[in-house]
């Protein structure tokens, strides 16, 4: 026979841990100081012009 589990319990430590797990990411995502936003910024845009600028160009007929 199985353990026997109380579900009340159960759907409330899953719940926590899915609003842990969601915090954390929202931590990782929103707590960033400015300048931190501002040199990923740059980053990304400094990637995706190097990209730009080695795309190769085809002629359209």
């Amino acid at each position: 026979m199985g353990e026997v589990v109380n579900l009340r319990k159960w759907r409330r430590a899953r719940n926590k841990a899915e609003e842990a797990a969601q915090a954390a990411a929202n931590r990782a995502a929103f707590g960033r100081t400015r300048a931190q936003k501002e040199t990923d910024a740059a980053e990304a845009a400094k990637r995706e012009a190097v990209l730009h600028g080695n795309r190769l160009e085809t002629e359209k007929e």
